[in-house]
């Protein structure tokens, strides 16, 4: 973290952990003293090691220290004042000889920089300094303890330091040059697009109040670039350590990236380094191999490489994956990793939801652990909710168990048919008590989720006794199952836990075999993510569509001061003809009689004015139904479907039929691939046909989280299916008009739309008529 302190000497603050880890760190990279304890097992590791100690053991001690403009923090775990000995708890599972070398170097190293500011603050002459690994499994403690000097732990500290001073100097300086040119930074183009003002505003208003924002920005104002400069000239204004973009798809962060490049045109002397950030499995190098020295060529040597690779890096204004690829390769260091390193030293970080909000998402563990001042800007933020309950749901197979329990080793067979046992009859018990293949669990499972909790502990135990060892099956359940009981740890009224059963499998005596599906399903993401929002100086969440604000609002747990803001849309109603078909209804059981009027529609249409049309049905089987119908009744017009199971090549196809000079109509399914980000302006897309309402479909688990809404919220059907379906009704037409140029034609295909309650909630921009 760099800090730029009142008064005329800049002062550099660090914490001791960033400290060793840059300065202490050499040698292989090496990940096969895995599996590490979970966070939650970490934390009760120390519970129980600093409740072993006698009642004037000290613990958590906040301890500083300054060297030249350093300002060195932290917080140590625990003093002994009987014993005059400082500790450092470290978890782990596993035999403790195989721990590398340089990880326990890096731990001695931490320790004797705490000593340093421990002796310091309490004018100590001398310490004892004990690391003490504590394994998870076994619950014993190992010391290894050392006695130094005050003057010893002194001359290390300074030595570390001396070791980043320099790069502290330089990281003030590129901080100090950044502010400079981001104060007088201009907006890239002669003008801001109409809308885009009104969002940059808000944007930088809500950093200044230091509070989050929702804003609701039409497509085609340029959201991207209207809210970056706004934070990066808030960046210089209130302090941002940080901004990191967050995005939902590829083209969100290419649009990002390109941005940063937009605006640094028309600012060649800004010194912005910018970040993408890659998934493990696109940026590695050598997938085939394990991540250490002995298997990979990029991991042999990584920290001793890494110091150069690191400043080389840091030159570069633009580290997308390309740029660090170039970057690591040049210096044979891991791509990914190099990756992870440079998040410490970059400006902007663009990457997916994830790297913030998810469970062990790793920009938001670093922004704790330093301190950050950070600003959030999440695009497409309509999809928030669903990524976000994604992230804090777990499923588990009965299947996949059955598959593993054949080839698993003998070790673990014993814990694998633990949970099987329990798994079965928890089943027969539903089968027979319940008569259902669905049911909403009021509580967990106790005895169920202590076998999986044990099974976890046994693999764990076995992997970290077996290094070499590798089962990519006993791999993926182990980490379903650790990412499973972490979620049971903090099961409430946000998450539903289920289970499914589905039959038809053969036992060994012949009869029907029950299989089923475990979920821990979350529908209220809000205490999962407050956290993160706490953490952030400024969060902005920006999206076509965000109405009602209140269901973002509310179901991902939004600060209470957040702001909201409707900008105004660029477009006029005259741009999009608006029609509702009042006359057919798309409700499951009457879709087949709506087929034939959809087909008249849709023809009659076409015929009056010919072009590239896209046309969103509920399902592939609905949509089959309709595209069926109507190439026999207009064979004359051409057209496309989107397929089932879609590769990027095929997604790229379908879009490509849409030129500039064609004419046909494109099938897709809405909320799917086609119905949001994607940009066909002009004559590419001319129309749209929506043949639903978009409402999740009606089943056991949306009617369980209907309740669970209503319960919360009181909105229960608004929240579960009627505002979920809109927004994908909104994002699809949408895609007509993407510049002010652009005219269209919409067609809301469905009796309901002309309820004013469902006029209410669409943009208000449009000209809707009441009926057709």
């Amino acid at each position: 973290m760099t800090d730029a302190a009142p008064g005329p000497v800049a002062q550099y603050t660090v914490a001791v952990r960033a400290l060793c880890e840059f300065t202490a760190k050499a040698g292989d990279l090496d990940l096969r003293f895995t599996p590490s304890p979970t966070a939650q097992e970490g934390i009760a590791g120390h519970g129980v090691v600093t409740s072993r100690r006698d009642d004037d053991y000290q613990r958590e001690i906040a301890l500083t220290g300054d060297f030249g403009p350093l300002h060195v923090r932290g917080r140590a775990d625990g003093y002994d004042p009987k014993r005059n000995q400082l500790e450092e708890i470290k978890t782990f599972r596993g035999e403790l000889e195989r721990m590398p070398g340089n990880h326990r170097a890096l731990h001695w190293a931490q320790l004797k920089v705490y000593g340093h500011l421990l002796c310091a603050a309490r004018g100590l002459p001398s310490l004892r300094l004990a690391l003490v690994y504590y394994d998870i499994g076994s619950q014993k403690e190992t010391h290894l303890v050392e006695e130094h000097g005050a003057a010893a732990l002194q001359a290390y500290f300074e030595e570390q330091c001396g070791r980043f001073l320099a790069w502290a100097e330089a990281e003030l300086a590129h901080r100090a040059a950044r502010d400079e040119q981001l104060q007088a930074l201009r907006f890239p183009h002669a003008d801001f697009r109409p809308g885009q003002r009104e969002l940059a505003e808000a944007m930088y208003k809500a950093s200044t109040r230091s509070c989050a924002l929702l804003a609701q920005a039409p497509t085609g104002i340029g959201k991207s670039i209207g809210s970056l400069f706004p934070m990066l000239k808030a960046a210089a204004a209130h302090g941002h350590d940080k901004i990191f973009f967050l995005a939902a798809k590829t083209s969100g962060r290419r649009m990002a990236l390109d941005a940063v490049e937009n605006i640094k045109e028309g600012a060649p002397l800004l010194p912005l380094r910018t970040l993408e950030l890659a998934a493990r499995n696109t940026a590695c190098e050598h997938p085939d191999k394990s991540c250490h020295g002995d298997s990979c060529p990029l991991a042999k040597g990584f920290y001793d490489r890494l110091p150069a690779a690191r400043a080389a890096a840091v030159q570069q204004p633009m580290l997308d994956r390309a740029g660090v690829r170039a970057v690591a390769l040049a210096h044979d260091v891991c791509p990914y990793y190099l990756q992870s390193e440079l998040v410490r030293w970059a400006d902007v970080i663009v990457g997916d939801y994830n790297y913030y909000f998810d469970v062990t998402a790793m920009l938001y563990s670093l922004t704790v652990m330093n301190d950050w001042r950070i600003a959030i800007l999440a695009d497409e933020a309509h999809n928030m909710v669903s990524r976000a309950r994604k992230m804090y749901s777990a499923e588990l197979e009965h299947g996949g168990l059955r598959l593993l329990r054949k080839t698993a080793p003998a070790a673990i067979k014993k814990a694998l048919d633990r949970v099987h046992r329990q798994w079965s009859a928890l089943e027969k018990e539903q089968m027979a008590e319940h008569g259902g293949e669905y049911r909403a669990y009021e509580a967990l499972p106790e005895k169920l989720v202590n076998a999986l909790q044990t099974a976890a502990t046994e693999i764990g135990d076995y992997m970290a006794e077996n290094p070499a060892w590798f089962d990519a099956e006993v791999l993926d359940f182990y980490f379903s199952v650790l990412h499973f009981a972490r979620l049971a740890e903090n099961f409430g009224e946000h998450s539903v836990f289920d289970v499914t059963i589905s039959t038809g499998g053969k036992n060994h005596g012949g009869g029907t075999r029950a299989d089923s599906v475990l979920c821990l399903r979350n529908i209220v993401p809000a205490p999962f993510l407050q956290p993160r929002f706490a953490a952030a100086r400024t969060t902005a969440l920006f999206s076509a569509t965000l109405s009602p604000w209140n269901y973002y609002s509310d179901t991902l747990g939004m600060p209470a001061d957040t702001a909201w803001v409707d900008v105004a849309s660029p477009f006029q109603a005259a741009q999009l003809t608006v029609h509702i078909a009042g006359h057919i209804s798309t409700r499951y059981q009457h879709r087949d009689r709506s087929l034939a009027p959809i087909a008249q529609l849709m023809g009659e249409q076409y015929g009056r004015q010919p072009g590239n049309y896209l046309a969103f049905f509920s399902s592939f089987d609905y949509l089959d139904k309709a595209a069926d119908l109507f190439q026999r009744e207009h064979p004359h017009v051409t057209v496309w479907r989107q397929p089932r199971r879609m590769g990027e090549a095929e997604r790229e196809a379908f879009l490509a039929r849409f030129t500039e000079t064609g004419q046909g109509i494109g099938f897709a399914v809405l909320g799917g691939a086609f119905g949001e980000g994607i940009d066909l302006p002009g004559a590419r897309l001319i129309g749209a046909f929506i043949a639903t309402l978009g409402l999740p479909q009606l089943n056991p688990v949306n009617e369980r989280i209907r309740e669970r809404m209503q319960a919360i919220f009181g909105a229960g059907y608004d929240y579960t299916y009627l505002y979920p379906g809109l927004q994908k009704v909104v994002q699809a037409a949408g895609r007509v008009i993407r510049t002010t140029s652009d005219t269209g034609t919409v067609h809301l295909i469905d009796d309901r739309f002309a309820r004013p309650e469902i006029r209410a909630l669409l943009p208000a921009w449009w000209h809707v008529p009441a009926q057709r």
